[in-house]
């Protein structure tokens, strides 16, 4: 299973030897129609970062941002940047990443969970299925991977570029280019296509250490990059594009092509690019002058999904050069060792390695780092690409939770004196031999592997099943003493039960994903089956709870949970339109706000209702759509109470998860009184949020003002609704609004 973005393409097969013909040196040549005011914005550069802090994590220690002074004051000096910016929940890279590009949380996009999700068969057995597959891609379920509301394949999100003319490049972006190989080959290509039997011949190659070379170049060549091309771009014309199929898009899609993988996509941005971007031999360079490889040297995607900024910035700086407007890339982390060295013993790439604040390894990462946006930002310049002519974007997926030793010596800052740990890691705890010896339950369940676990209990049982009622009281009662701190900590946070997680935008229109419960756990701690041991008592080695040390110790930053420290993350921006507000924390935002911000700055419009708003205290008044620009006050207040009704780390949200938890933990009798109760207010909630953000789109996309009494009677029906959810929360009286919203 995967756990951090970095590591999922190590599962990954991979496939060498589809020839392309060279062709005539080509541009990008479609009309690009960005609709921003006046014009101004030519270009749009969207980073996504996976776990870079804004804030710091030791207060003596400069945080990540603070040690990339380029990025930083960039956004600083031109933009707005906000510290009191959200995830979804879960909070992980694959929900994180997809609800930033979409605008909607995963009941609406099919990866709520995490990076991967488990399912039910019809047996009532679980399987697993990575959340990392191309967009168009079936999941384990036999339905869309990126299944929405009305159970089809969602809308791409670069379909509205592609519609204005607009060609779109992506670089180690969630699900827009190639995952998984041979499954988005066959997605793509279709199964036995001579791209498949490629394919599938490179993975009948013997796992040997000689062979790993051959092996892995595939997956260098297909994993990781894409363009898709607006009708009449000559970039996908050649013989190398390849039809870009949406047959679920809202309005049809066709005429349209794209080029996957490096192979494809390298020869045509590298024809007649200059040697800053490219190789004579025409492979892409990095911002250091370096040709983008993998661990072999073999030219291309660097393999693993954890490429540098040197790397990613280095691609998509030779994709706007060739005439691509749209960009996005991924940025791995600077608090693991990237790239992974080489396993002499395997000749794959070795274990993972997790730093501490401020040791020197991270710090000169970080240094790299913020060396690599200084050379992309010249690069640019000399290009004329800059913040007067393109929207800067920057999203990290989310934040994450440091596990470890205080650092010594004591008041070290890393910049000056390094920082140094005795312990670097996450706690491993198994779930299942807790529950063993601590409470004698033995109930199969299968889990996805986290600091908040996702549970799924062979046969499918219902919510109010003995076999999940008692399990809900066994999770709760878990205990285990802290191996780094000496003290005893209770494990499960929050419990929550389906009716829970709906309301937390965590179930799909496929009733298979949805798991049976879900424990938000102790940040510290990471929890799993054992299942080679898991008859094994806890008074019996291995151990039920340790620390792993080197080598073993891979991982010392949790995520995926619901803490401050974990769900609130950053978001900045930059460029025509955006106000120059410097650091901004005074507006709740989350990632559905990124997707519909960015189109009213660029006069665009998706098919659909985000469940987003539009920042629009962050947009000058002028460049606000004209429906929000005549009443923006009623839009701006209508849009705050609206992101804390709907938002899962949003007021309503938060007191709801403490509302469930103790519900759910509580005797049969209050229990089946709080499913009453959490069944209204998700209906309520649902209906009433529909209607606002209806409203909301409708003054940013359709140019329909919001009316001050459409504010005033929405506005106070929401206040009235997370009123009684708080007062639930609290253990107040509830006085049984059903139906009335507090009316």
């Amino acid at each position: 299973m995967n756990r951090l973005r970095k590591i999922r393409g190590a599962t990954a097969s991979m496939a060498l030897g589809i020839a392309i013909a060279a062709g005539a040196s080509v541009a990008a040549n479609a009309t690009c129609q960005l609709q921003s005011p006046g014009g101004s914005i030519k270009h749009v550069v969207y980073i996504v970062f996976d776990n870079v802090h804004l804030r710091r994590d030791n207060p003596n220690i400069p945080s990540d941002l603070e040690q990339m002074p380029n990025l930083l004051n960039f956004i600083l000096n031109n933009g707005t940047i906000s510290g009191n910016h959200h995830t979804p929940l879960i909070s992980h890279t694959a929900d994180d990443i997809v609800t930033a590009m979409t605008g909607v949380y995963g009941d609406r996009q099919g990866i709520p969970v995490a990076n991967s999700y488990g399912f039910f068969r019809a047996d009532g057995s679980v399987g697993f299925s990575s959340s990392f597959l191309y967009w168009t891609a079936l999941g384990g379920d036999g339905k869309p991977e990126m299944i929405n509301e009305n159970g089809k394949t969602a809308p791409a999100p670069w379909v509205p570029f592609t519609r204005a003319g607009c060609d779109v490049g992506a670089f180690s972006v969630a699900n827009i280019e190639f995952e998984s190989l041979p499954a988005d080959i066959r997605t793509v290509y279709g199964t036995g296509s001579p791209q498949d039997l490629a394919v599938s011949a490179a993975l009948a190659l013997a796992n040997t250490p000689a062979n790993q070379p051959a092996r892995q170049a595939p997956n260098t060549d297909w994993l990781g990059v894409a363009i898709h091309c607006a009708v009449g771009s000559l970039l996908c014309a050649g013989s190398t594009g390849k039809p870009d199929l949406l047959p679920d898009e809202p309005g049809g899609y066709t005429g349209f092509n794209a080029l996957y993988g490096n192979i494809n996509v390298a020869p045509v941005i590298c024809q007649g690019a200059s040697t800053t971007a490219c190789d004579p031999a025409g492979h892409v360079k990095d911002t250091n002058n370096s040709v983008i490889a993998d661990l072999y040297g073999h030219p291309g995607f660097p393999n693993v999904f954890s490429p540098t900024a040197a790397q990613s910035l280095g691609y998509v700086a030779t994709m706007l050069e060739k005439g691509i407007p749209v960009v996005y890339a991924y940025i791995a982390d600077a608090h693991d060792r990237n790239p992974l060295p080489l396993d002499p013993s395997t000749n794959r790439p070795g274990n993972a390695h997790a730093f501490g604040p401020g040791e020197a390894e991270y710090v000169a990462q970080l240094k790299a780092y913020d060396t690599a946006f200084s050379k992309f930002f010249a690069r640019l310049a000399q290009d004329g690409i800059t913040k007067d002519n393109t929207l800067f974007l920057v999203v990290p997926d989310e934040n994450d939770h440091f596990v470890g030793s205080e650092p010594t010596p004591v008041g070290c800052d890393g910049v000056n004196v390094s920082c140094t740990y005795s312990l670097a890691s996450e706690i491993s705890a198994s779930l299942n031999r807790l529950l063993l010896s601590q409470r004698g339950n033995t109930t199969p369940f299968s889990v996805h592997n986290d600091d908040a676990p996702t549970i799924y209990v062979t046969g499918n049982p219902t919510p109010t099943a003995p076999v999940t009622r008692t399990l809900a009281h066994d999770l709760d009662a878990l205990i285990a003493t802290n191996p780094i701190t000496g003290k005893v900590d209770k494990l499960s946070i929050f419990v929550a039960d389906q009716a829970e997680m709906k309301l937390l935008h965590m179930v799909t229109t496929s009733a298979a994903r949805t798991p049976t419960l879900t424990m938000f756990g102790d940040d510290d701690y990471f929890f799993s089956n054992d299942s080679t041991n898991a008859s094994v008592n806890c008074s019996t080695a291995p151990a039920c709870v340790s620390v792993p040390v080197s080598p073993a110790a891979t991982f010392a930053w949790n995520h995926g949970d619901y803490q401050r420290q974990i769900t609130r993350s950053w978001f900045g921006a930059v460029g025509p339109g955006v106000r120059r507000l410097g650091r901004h924390d005074a507006v709740f935002s989350d990632h559905t706000d990124v997707r519909p911000t960015m189109l009213a700055l660029l006069g665009l419009k998706d098919d659909y209702v985000h469940d987003g708003r539009v920042l629009a205290e962050w947009i000058e008044s002028h460049a606000l759509p004209q429906g929000i620009r005549q009443r923006s006050e009623d839009f701006i207040e209508l849009a705050k109470v609206f992101k804390q009704l709907n938002a899962p780390l949003g007021s309503l949200g938060r007191k709801s998860l403490v509302y469930a938890n103790r519900s759910v933990t509580a005797d049969d009798a209050s229990y089946a009184h709080y499913l009453t109760k959490i069944g209204d207010i998700t209906t309520q909630r649902d209906s009433l949020a529909g209607q606002i953000k209806t409203a909301l789109s409708n003054a940013a996309f359709n140019g329909l003002p919001i009316g001050e009494h459409t504010e005033d009677d929405l506005g106070r029906k929401a206040k009235a609704l997370i009123d009684r959810v708080e007062d639930l929360a609290e253990g107040r009286r509830d006085d049984d609004h059903r139906g009335h919203f507090g009316e």
